[in-house]
């Protein structure tokens, strides 16, 4: 040792950092993995109340057994090569998963009042993982819809396409679609404070979005101003590419590729707002 210095500190190798790449990688995975946790634990919720299922089986019901069985006999709306029961029930299976979709935040603000969003708001998991969370499991739960609506279409006797292709397109819209209307719900929870006044939106956006598209009828019958809010609402998208996919000979108006774009491009919006507003439902 040099007499008034310090002795040098002994060389230590700094240990390699991991690549980014694998940075990257195990951050994803993590993400993944929250998100489906965060789904999990809202499906569980169906085990201990499987009749919500079937209570919400009855308006899907109603609309193809009586409004739909009524307007096959009066021939009132084109429907473009297909039997008016054909065309309405993609319609109505948007409309369904969409229906019990935008209810869905109405949970968030129970959660709120059990001071379990305080829980999840202080746990290391992203914002964006919980609100993909919901969204995924509200998405199941509109898949389940589905399965009940197909099986009322084929009673019907409604050709369906079974094509493996027709099929996960399908089910990839009811999943898109049942994330967009599921995080949009989110959103007005995150907006409003009671659930007296969260109904109150929920029921006052519903009918508007479900008549303002193509659901039940063509959008060539509507008035001009009435197609322009249709080409603006994502359940439009949503029932186009179903009529395309759903039953046999069904074509989209639209274009595949432009209802898939639409639903990914508004449900990846809606998801990014609502991650910055979850915070709020705790205020």
């Amino acid at each position: 040792m040099t007499h008034g210095r310090p002795a040098a500190p002994p060389f230590v190798a700094a240990s390699p950092s991991p690549p980014s790449h694998v940075s990257v990688a195990a951050a994803a995975v993590s993400f993944v993995d929250k998100t489906l946790t965060i789904a999990a634990l809202e499906v569980r919720k169906l085990r201990h109340d499987p009749t919500e299922l079937l209570t919400r089986a009855v308006q899907p019901a109603l609309w193809l057994l009586v409004f739909g069985e009524v307007l096959a006999k009066t021939r009132a709306i084109p429907s473009g090569g297909l039997s008016y029961r054909a065309f309405l029930a993609p319609g109505i299976l948007a409309q369904s998963v969409a229906f019990s979709a935008i209810f869905y935040g109405i949970a968030v603000i129970w959660e709120r009042d059990l001071g379990i969003v305080h829980k999840f708001l202080v746990s290391p998991t992203p914002r964006a993982a919980l609100v993909l969370g919901k969204a995924v499991s509200a998405s199941l739960r509109g898949l389940a819809q589905g399965l009940i609506v197909y099986a009322i279409a084929l009673a019907l006797g409604v050709e369906m396409n079974w094509s493996p292709a027709a099929v996960a397109g399908v089910i990839l819209l009811v999943f898109l679609g049942g994330s967009l209307f599921a995080t949009f719900s989110l959103i007005i929870a995150c907006l409003v404070r009671t659930r007296e006044r969260f109904m109150g939106i929920g029921q006052l956006l519903t009918m508007p979005l479900f008549f303002a598209s193509s659901a039940i009828y063509p959008i060539s019958v509507m008035p001009v101003w009435l197609k322009v809010v249709a080409h603006m609402n994502p359940l439009t998208y949503e029932v186009d590419g179903l009529r395309a996919l759903m039953p046999r000979g069904g074509t989209s108006q639209s274009g595949l590729g432009i209802d898939f774009a639409a639903l990914a491009a508004t449900a990846t919006l809606l998801v990014l707002v609502a991650s910055r507003l979850y915070a709020r439902v705790a205020e």
